[in-house]
């Protein structure tokens, strides 16, 4: 099978799975559309909740990953061996960002019981 063939054969998988992708989204909303018209629920009041700390948690997402790779970057500049250093960056990247997520949890949780008290 040339290069040739093969370029072809990918352009038909893609779309073949780009459009599968596309029904089985419109197929499992409207089956959840259809479950909340039976309950009596409406379903275009589900789509439109606010998300107030959104912003919150992609600040704090971005900024751990920030740190992680600053300091990936100090790691291999100052302490490691200058060889293989690419799964410490993506390791830190993933730390950082988990404990921004985890700081975001936090700050939420903590909003949500003062509310509550009040």
């Amino acid at each position: 099978m040339g290069p040739d063939q093969l370029v072809f054969l990918w352009l038909i998988l893609a779309t073949l799975g780009i459009a599968a992708m596309v029904f089985g989204l419109r197929y499992f909303r409207n089956k959840e559309n259809m479950a909340m018209i039976e309950k009596g629920m409406d379903p275009k009041l589900n789509r439109r909740r606010p998300a107030p700390f959104l912003n919150l948690k992609w600040g704090l997402l971005l900024v751990g990953a920030g740190i992680g790779l600053f300091i990936a970057y100090l790691l291999e500049a100052y302490v490691l061996y200058k060889g293989e250093t690419e799964a410490v960056y993506f390791a830190l990247l993933a730390i950082g960002g988990g404990l921004g997520l985890i700081g975001s949890y936090r700050i939420e949780k903590r909003e949500l019981l003062d509310k509550e008290q009040d």
